[in-house]
């Protein structure tokens, strides 16, 4: 049976509908974006480390920049990262770091560059403004010096 709606009373039996439908685009782009971040900065901590062990094979004497970058790459391999091959490997070599007010020390220094790509939010981006640069891939970098004895 129907229920009777008393006069000047208003229904509302629809207004549920329309505050779900209104929120839960939000909810759900929210919840992404924490998981993408989260994604990010989880890349970007095995990047950091990848260089410090990359750091800490330069300072040891006789070794090779094939060496150094094959480290890098291998430990960016064990972290799953997908375009770990991609990532950039750059190494100097005794480049000069302050130690106290005037001296100097000779170190290593080893900077990664990763592509990183958003899994849901680059294409939303795309879909948003085809033209826009905001959904092309990140690129990481991160560097690690450490000094040479």
């Amino acid at each position: 049976m129907r229920r009777a709606v008393r006069p000047g009373v208003r229904s509302e039996r629809g207004q549920a509908l329309i505050e779900t439908a209104l929120s839960l685009p939000l909810v759900l782009l929210l919840s992404v974006s924490v998981f993408e971040f989260g994604r990010a900065f989880q890349h970007w901590q095995i990047l950091t480390n990848a260089a410090r062990e990359g750091a800490r094979l330069a300072t040891l004497p006789g070794t090779s920049d094939d060496a150094v970058a094959s480290r890098v790459e291998a430990y960016l391999d064990a972290g799953r990262l997908s375009a770990a091959d991609s990532a950039d490997v750059d190494i100097v070599r005794n480049a000069e770091i302050a130690i106290g007010d005037d001296a100097t020390a000779s170190a290593s220094v080893v900077t990664v560059r990763y592509p990183f790509e958003f899994v849901v939010m680059n294409p939303v981006m795309q879909l948003v403004d085809r033209g826009s640069k905001a959904g092309e891939p990140l690129r990481l970098t991160v560097s690690a010096t450490m000094r040479n004895e």
